[in-house]
């Protein structure tokens, strides 16, 4: 009689067993039939700055308007991190994967891997360097060396020919992004030559670090020399704004102030009058993402290696309206 209870007990919990992988194998099925069908996972950066914040949040919302399931991985600003998650994704068979790089180099391998498992990859806001472009399906991201440009360009017509120091608030070094912005906005001023930048210092793409590299700027150089201050996102630049009121300085006065991303914050800042300029980088790239993969999942239809989303300048004159527009979302 014991024997039969003890092969009784495990029939049962082999059963119970069964009866959970038979729900999993169930909800996977589910998702696939759900309007949209497809389970993406997303490697995010991370969440450093209210745009990043923004990225994740709108990936979130254009997926469910898709009847898409969306896995997002935080990386915490770690390239080791993101390769994990890369490699969970292919372990859990994803449709596709979205990946928002934290640095350029150093992808090859896994997604080598991911193709080799016939998952697409399409790349968020940021290119990787490689030898085989083939290794990702398509990129999504605006042009950031115009960004530089439309920056440059702004601060060379507002000075109308007049000297000016620059400093350069740089993102996190080795993000293709962060040389890009820099030539751009180079570009943007080059000329006459009387637009120089005399320093340059990597502040993370962070307030608190853009906030501490702006308090040794302000040290380092003369009263009254700095004359503009350029911050590859906006984050960096609300940090910097912080360093000059604690110095006793009026940003957007004394010191000029131009920027990327276009957060809520930064148009607060105009309208307050401590910032001049922004140039906005849409947070919406996992919707066009979303579109091509689903044509590319359903007809095989090849996307262009590069969709590319507007560099757009933003003045004090509109700034407070697009607070306004903008609060809710970030």
């Amino acid at each position: 009689m014991k024997g039969f209870a003890t092969w009784g007990a495990m029939a049962l919990m082999l059963a119970v067993m069964t009866g959970c992988g038979e729900k999993a194998s169930t909800d996977k099925a589910a998702d696939k039939t759900a309007p949209g069908g497809l389970t993406i996972g997303f490697s995010q950066i991370g969440s450093e700055s209210g745009w990043r914040a923004a990225e994740t949040k709108l990936a979130r919302s254009e997926a469910e308007k898709r009847g898409i399931t969306l896995k997002v991985s935080d990386a915490q600003q770690q390239q080791a991190n993101q390769i994990k998650a890369v490699r969970s994704f292919i372990a859990q068979g994803v449709d596709a994967i979205l990946l928002a790089p934290v640095i350029s180099s150093g992808w090859d391998e896994v997604l080598g891997e991911a193709k080799a498992a016939n998952i697409p990859v399409v790349l968020l806001d940021r290119l990787i360097d490689t030898a085989d472009p083939s290794l990702y399906l398509s990129s999504v991201t605006s042009d950031t060396v115009e960004e530089g440009r439309v920056a440059g360009r702004w601060l060379a017509e507002k000075l109308a020919g007049r000297d000016c120091r620059v400093v350069e608030l740089q993102g996190t070094i080795g993000a293709s992004l962060v040389a890009n912005r820099k030539k751009g906005f180079e570009e943007g001023i080059a000329g006459p030559g009387n637009i120089q930048i005399v320093r340059t210092q990597s502040g993370d793409f962070t307030r608190a670090k853009g906030k501490e590299v702006m308090e040794g700027f302000i040290k380092a150089e003369a009263p009254g020399s700095i004359c503009a201050v350029y911050a590859h996102n906006d984050d960096m630049m609300i940090g910097a704004i912080q360093a000059m009121k604690e110095a006793g300085l009026k940003p957007g006065s004394d010191i000029l102030a131009v920027s990327i991303d276009g957060v809520p914050d930064i148009f607060k800042a105009m309208a307050d009058g401590d910032a001049n300029a922004t140039v906005e980088l849409t947070p919406n790239m996992a919707g066009p993402a979303y579109d091509m993969l689903t044509a590319y999942k359903k007809d095989g239809t090849v996307p262009p290696k590069w969709v590319q989303t507007p560099s757009t300048l933003y003045l004090p004159d509109t700034a407070a309206a697009e607070y306004e527009r903008r609060k809710d979302l970030y």
